[in-house]
């Protein structure tokens, strides 16, 4: 059955799981809102959502460096207890962390940071393409709809699809992390620095080399 963005967000509201995993427990569950939490629970993803509330503020900033000092990642996880923050498991989480941001090289953490310029600018562009096929307004809003997930999916560390399990998202790590360990965690920050990025490079001119090699 079809399942719409009412039911999955009232389903998110309800467990505070990820939009990607109340769509996947509404569709196993063929759209039943109870049996769906249920999935949810099941999964340790609703159980995440009641520690949601609580304060986060220890925690530690990770890092990972990568092809050979050439690309590098600091990233903020949070956790409630300074005990958690030296948990192994805690720690091979915002290690994994910091490796995704290097490999996907999200830009926001979450939808709730991106300008909403950007994402106005986004819709033009889609709405614009759409247009142009000559779909009907009706459907074209629909496609606005598909298309901006897609672009938070790609831009957002929360929605992208896990390195290590394309099958997850971020948040679903994150969910399935906080029921593991029994607090509430978050990941607030992160920094990626390439070596070189935004520097003005130098133009060699290869010719000129060679003359003057030879002493031309």
């Amino acid at each position: 059955m079809s399942i719409t963005a009412a039911q999955v967000n009232e389903l998110r509201k309800v467990t505070g799981a990820g939009l990607m995993d109340c769509k996947k427990a509404l569709t196993e569950t063929n759209g039943d809102h109870e049996k769906a939490i249920d999935y949810l629970r099941t999964k340790g993803l609703a159980a995440a959502s009641k520690k949601a509330g609580r304060a986060a503020t220890e925690g530690l900033v990770g890092s990972y460096i990568h092809a050979g000092g050439k690309i590098g990642v600091l990233v903020e996880v949070n956790c409630e207890t300074d005990f958690v923050a030296k948990n192994e498991n805690f720690q091979a989480f915002v290690k994994d962390i910091a490796m995704h941001i290097a490999a996907a090289s999200p830009l926001y953490v979450r939808r709730e940071e991106v300008p909403e310029e950007l994402i106005e600018r986004e819709k033009a562009i889609y709405r614009e393409k759409a247009k142009e096929s000559g779909k009907p307004a009706a459907i074209i809003e629909k496609i606005l709809d598909g298309q901006i997930n897609k672009f938070f999916g790609d831009i957002c560390l929360l929605e992208q699809a896990y390195v290590k399990d394309p099958d997850k998202t971020i948040q679903t790590v994150l969910n399935e992390t906080i029921a593991s360990i029994g607090e509430n965690m978050t990941i607030r920050r992160f920094a990626k620095f390439v070596l070189g990025e935004g520097l003005a490079k130098k133009e060699s001119d290869f010719a000129a080399e060679v003359a003057a090699a030879a002493g031309v």
